[in-house]
This record gives structure tokens, sequence and C-alpha cells, in this order.
């Protein structure tokens, strides 16, 4: 080193060394000041929320505590004091929880998140990670549209599943009443892929809707199997929730033993008169899957009513079988339990029943059914196929949804957006209310891990769901005994109340129930 020393000022004037050895101070002491603005930075970033009772989302017992958010990620748990120049909220023994996690939204609809950033209806909820490409639908291309929530984001976090309706749409076109050729099933693979890629969670079907409805069982596990194979998941509106209800259990099972992956039921549901308390059998068969090693789940949503199309209740799609839509009204929904929530060829019967507006007319609930159907769909036709209507049926009982609701491997959805069915606005302060609150359902505890950690591991997200270090500060803070939701079923867009404060990635985005527009939300997407 002596030797290397001697080289070194052989080379260089005495001049310059002191020249090299007064920069080298000055680096050190910009260095050295340029930590401890960090450090300050830091700080300054840095938030404690203290007097809080905390419920981390595990199912165990609520504890007073505080909790200390640097930047993004929850870094302390525990006994703590309040650091200089640290942001401090008293949270006054309010419940403080991981932000909620909707598995099943409809939030970004006709790009109505994009167009409503500030997310009041989920933050209301205390909902902070919203995901889309349900019932067999997404935003295509993937990859563009998840694009524009990184470019523009909004208070909450997104994410997506890839649609197998999308896909059959895409590679079938307007012929897509059928069953899928070889081929055909062979593009659908290559644009799943490809999709998959974008950063999708996995695959979704609608198999009660249009095209899938015309898919047979070998052409899901060939998309299914694909998705397994990049480490995706599957999620379904299966095949009927009524009447053959049995048969799509099957499926969705038989799904998961091929594949290997894990498979969610979307809105687990039992929607006809014949089944109603039959939920414990349906929740036997599932046990006896996961028994099996297949991991099958499910999310469900607090309401007896349900929303979609009218036509998703004929199988056949025949307006004209009179006989099945008598079949329809007496067993799966009744006349004054059909509300619309949207009808094109004549607004004025949105909030109406099929049985009111027969009355209306002057004509049967049965033809009442069948004639609005037809007219239905000749505005469709007129409109380039064009959606024309959407209804709410009740179709569930009680008992079930609580059956459900309790299940060790479901968790809480909206299945909602900012228009229509109320539990786009009012899900999760529902159960917290009825099932928790007044008919005492399930603990608190219970209910937040069925909306937290039990969500995120559903979805496979690994740093969402729980209050501990190193998770990342999505959190809410609500008063478990006033939350409430306001939202009805002829009245589905009113805010829900008792949500205090959200945080979304660290930052504050709504306080004392209102917005602070701020738009965090970031875009979650499965990591290799």
């Amino acid at each position: 080193m002596l030797a290397n020393r001697s080289k070194l000022f052989g080379q260089y004037s005495i001049t310059r060394i002191a020249a090299a050895l007064g920069s080298l101070l000055l680096g050190t002491a910009l260095a050295n000041h340029s930590s401890a603005a960090a450090d300050i930075s830091a700080v300054q970033r840095s938030t404690l929320v203290h007097n809080a009772r905390i419920i981390d989302g595990s199912g165990t017992p609520a504890y007073l505590a505080g909790l200390r958010v640097t930047n993004d990620v929850i870094v302390e748990v525990g006994e703590l004091s309040p650091r200089q120049g640290e942001n401090v909220i008293d949270a006054n023994g309010l419940v403080l929880a991981p932000g909620f996690i909707d598995t099943h939204s409809h939030h970004d609809d006709g790009g109505a998140l994009a167009g409503r950033p500030d997310a009041l209806p989920l933050l209301t909820q205390g909902i902070t990670t919203t995901v889309f490409g349900q019932d067999g639908g997404h935003n295509y291309p993937l990859n563009d549209f998840l694009a524009g929530f990184d470019q523009s984001p909004t208070s909450v976090n997104v994410a997506s599943y890839v649609g197998h309706n999308t896909l059959r749409d895409r590679v079938m076109g307007d012929d897509a009443k059928r069953v899928a050729t070889t081929d055909e099933v062979d593009a659908m693979r290559a644009m799943l892929q490809k999709e998959l890629s974008a950063g999708a969670l996995g695959l979704s079907t609608g198999l009660e809707y249009e095209p899938g409805i015309y898919s047979q069982t070998e052409e899901v596990l060939v998309l299914a199997k694909a998705t397994a194979a990049q480490g995706g998941r599957y999620i379904s509106h299966v095949r009927s929730e009524d009447r053959f209800l049995w048969d799509a259990m099957d499926e969705i099972i038989e799904i998961g033993r091929q594949t290997g992956m894990p498979v969610q039921i979307s809105h687990i549901k039992l929607a006809a008169k014949n089944l109603w308390g039959q939920a414990p059998t349906l929740i036997s068969k599932l046990e006896a899957a996961r028994a099996e090693g297949i991991n099958i789940t499910a999310d469900v949503y607090p309401y007896e009513y349900w929303q979609s199309t009218m036509w998703v209740l004929l199988p056949d799609r025949n307006a004209d079988n009179l006989e099945e839509i008598q079949f329809v009204l007496e067993q799966l929904t009744p006349a004054e339990g059909v509300i619309f929530t949207r009808f094109e060829p004549n607004p004025s019967y949105v909030n109406q029943s099929v049985a009111e507006i027969a009355a209306l007319r002057g004509t049967s609930d049965v033809q009442t059914f069948s004639d609005l159907l037809k007219e239905a769909d000749a505005w469709s036709q007129a409109h380039n196929g064009a959606s024309a209507e959407s209804i709410m049926g009740k179709s569930m009982t009680e008992s079930d949804i609580e059956t459900f609701i309790a299940w060790e491997h479901s968790n809480i959805c909206t299945d909602g957006g900012f228009d229509g069915h109320p539990r786009g606005h009012g899900a999760f302060p529902r159960v917290l209310a009825h099932y928790v609150r007044d008919t005492q359902v399930i603990s608190l505890e219970t209910a937040v891990a069925a909306m937290t950690s039990r969500a995120a591991e559903h979805l496979g997200l690994t740093d969402r769901g729980r209050i501990a270090p190193g998770m990342k500060a999505d959190l809410v803070l609500f008063d478990p005994d006033t939350i409430q939701d306001h939202a009805g079923i002829r009245d589905g867009q009113v805010l829900s109340t008792g949500v205090h404060s959200v945080w979304v990635n660290g930052q504050l985005v709504l306080e004392d129930g209102a917005a602070t527009g701020t738009h965090s939300g970031r875009v979650l997407r499965p990591t290799p």
C-alpha cells in the first residue's frame, strides 16, 4: 500500500493533490448533507397513526396500537412514539384495517373509473383495490387498458383478468354462436397468452353469457391449461346459478382438478327456489374438492338481488317460449322481483318491475316479459348490437347468503359499478353493518379477513391484505358502530358512511369521508 502511495504522489504535484483532497472533502460534506436531507425527507414522508384499534386482516382479535408508514410501506406496528417532523394522526380508537380488496368489480364499465378517478363509491366502502375483466369480458387490448391507469392513476389500485368471451368475440366474430373449431381455439389461446403477458391475473369466464354459453368444457380447458402454464388463475361466472347449478359446479371443479391452478366461483349463489337452503350441501361439495387438493374458493356479495340481463334467464334464448318464461317467473325470480336498471326502448321503465309494467300495459306477467325481450332485441339490432337492457332479479334467500359469507374460503366482492345495483356503492359496509353488527353472523375480525387477507390470497397478491411490517400501506380507518350502507334496490347510487380515512400506497385519498384528490393507486400485475 505504501509503494502505491509513493507511486501516486510521484505522478501528481502537491497543488493538484491539495485540490483533489479539497474536492474529496467537499464531496464528502455534500454527501453527508444529502444524506441528512434524505433522512429529513424520509421523516417528512413518515406517518404515525396512533390510538388505533388494529384489525390486521389475519382473523386474530383486535388490539390497541400504533402504526408507522414510510413512503408506501408499513414499517412498524406497536407502541410507537412520534418522531420529529412526522405526520401524526389520532385514530381515537377507531378500527384501522388493511384496505378492502374487491375481487370482482365492474367499476371500469364504459371507462367509468377513468372518468371518476376519485372513486368515491369505492373509497367510502373502504375499497383500495378493485379487479376488472370479470364474467368473461375484459378491455382489449389489455396492455393499452392497464397503461392508461399507469399514466393516469386513480385513487385505487386496479388489476384485471383476461375474458374468455372477449377472446371468443375477437376470433369468431358474428359467428360465435356455435362450438369453436380447433384452429379457433388455438387462435384464442395465442391471444390469451399475449394478454396474460400484459399483466393479467389469469382467465375469467362468463359461461352463462354470450358467446361463452356456446363453448364446450374442452375449449375452456385448453385456455385454462394455457393460463396455468403462465402462472395464472381462473375465475368464473359458472354455466348456471339455478337449474343446472350442480353440473356447473362439477365443471369448475374439473377445471381446477385438471389444471392444478386456483379456481374461484364468482358471486356464489343459489338462484332458484328449489335450491334454497342447500348452501351447506354446496359448501360440503366444495370442501370435498379442497380435500382432494383442488384450490377452489368463492366471492360473494350480500344481497338477495342479482344484476344481469333478461336473456340470462333463458338458456335457449327464445323470447317466444312462454312456458319457459312461466317457469322463470315461478321458480327463478318473480315478476315483482325483476326490476329494470336500464331499458333503452323505454327509459321510463327504469326502477319498475315486470309486474308493474304488466299492470301499466294490461298484459300478463309472462307476456310482458316476452314482449320486453323482443323490444330490447329490436333496439339492440337497430343500434349495432349495443346492450339494450339490464335487470335486477330477486332470486336468493338470506340463510344461504349467510352460509356463503361465513365460509372460510369465501371473500367479499361488490360485483358492482357506478350505476345500477346498490352493491356497487354498499356491499362492504353492508357486510359490516348487517352481518357483523346487526345479525352477528360473523365476527368483525372474520369479516375484515374476508375483505383483506383472504381476498389477497385468492388473487395471488402477497404484499397487500394484512397489517404487518413490509406490507404495502393500503389502509382503512372506520367506525364499526356507525358504518352503514345506504344504497337501496330502487335507489342504488347513495354513498355509504362510517369510513373515516383511506390510504392507498401510503397516501391519504379519503379524509373525513371526503376525497382528497390524491390519485395514488397503481396497476397491480403478477410478480414472476
